[in-house]
């Protein structure tokens, strides 16, 4: 049976975009040169929060669109990979979060006693913490409950999918930076540690979008995902093992049993960073239509279902 969309690329992004249009009616297909399991956001940290990504009001809707559908799913997280979890974002008020703060139900001033030491100020609140390739595991088994399938193949141009669908959706990430080509889009390397748990059920986070060092200890049913790096323009997938040594001191500053927990894996993953997400449609030169979804930085969790509510939009028109 001929599809009427193809999706490009497996990720997150792509599979959320691929399960909304499938569950309009259309029939999908989603063209990936990796399985879902090999793509970055099978390595992301998971927690929903707006890291990387320019926040104008249009991705501020995005990613509160998103929280709502994720704290829906949070009600299934054995099936879904989604928990509601509490926890801490360090050395920030609500006030400089932005307007998106003022929308998140329970967000608020944390108390001193609830601050680890060396933090005299932060943020509270409750969040959708993902199990990533539980997700997308997830993703994938809806997409194809609702009909929609994944082919593992090689995608040369986009007008090739063109060819083969009315209606193409690129959610490649970096790959855009050569398949569209859009050479604004370009990596921010994350590095990041997985350890055994000694008891954390909370998560942590500290972020500054400026500075290429960050910190977050987010519990996961597999171990403590233990963060990390922002290396813009950064290519190499390799860990370093005093990068890894790093992370885990900063993090055991936070909570000192870490520095005695066992380690489980070495994670790296390039985020497709750009000066803002692109969502858009135009025309193939063959007149099949093509909507972009690609450039959400360390954004992609939080803006999913908002960005692929609003991809199915664009492709609808």
């Amino acid at each position: 049976m001929a599809s009427d969309v193809i999706v490009v690329g497996a990720g997150v992004t792509g599979l959320t975009s691929a399960v909304v249009l499938a569950e309009r009616g259309l029939r999908v297909e989603v063209w990936t040169r990796s399985p879902s399991a090999e793509t970055t956001s099978a390595v992301a940290g998971g927690l929903w929060w707006p890291h990387r990504i320019r926040l104008e009001a249009q991705a501020s809707a995005w990613a509160l669109r998103s929280l709502a559908v994720l704290a829906g799913l949070a009600e299934r997280p054995e099936e879904t990979g989604v928990r509601m979890v509490e926890g801490t974002h360090g050395g920030a008020v609500p006030a400089e979060l932005g307007p998106w703060a003022e929308q998140v139900r329970g967000l608020r001033s944390a108390e001193p006693e609830e601050l680890p030491r060396g933090y005299d100020r932060g943020v509270r609140c409750r969040l959708p913490l993902l199990d990533m390739p539980a997700h997308l595991e997830y993703l994938r088994r809806r997409l194809a409950a609702a009909g929609g399938t994944v082919t593992v193949r090689p995608v040369a141009s986009l007008g090739q999918a063109g060819r083969a669908a009315g209606a193409v959706v690129n959610c490649t990430g970096l790959g855009a930076r050569d398949l569209v080509p859009d050479y604004k889009v370009y990596p921010v390397r994350g590095q990041l540690v997985v350890v055994e748990n000694p008891g954390i059920d909370e998560w942590f986070t500290v972020a500054d979008d400026s500075k290429p060092e960050l910190l977050y200890v987010l519990p996961q049913p597999y171990g403590v995902v233990l963060g990390g790096t922002a290396g813009e323009h950064v290519w190499d997938r390799t860990p370093s093992p005093c990068t890894a040594q790093a992370i885990i001191a900063r993090c055991s500053r936070v909570h000192p049993r870490l520095c005695q927990s066992r380690v489980l894996a070495h994670r790296v993953g390039l985020r497709p960073a750009r000066h803002r997400v692109r969502l858009e449609a135009e025309r193939l030169p063959g007149g099949a239509r093509l909507v972009h979804n690609y450039g959400h930085g360390g954004a992609g969790i939080t803006v999913s279902w908002g960005c692929a509510l609003q991809t199915a939009d664009l492709v609808e028109l």
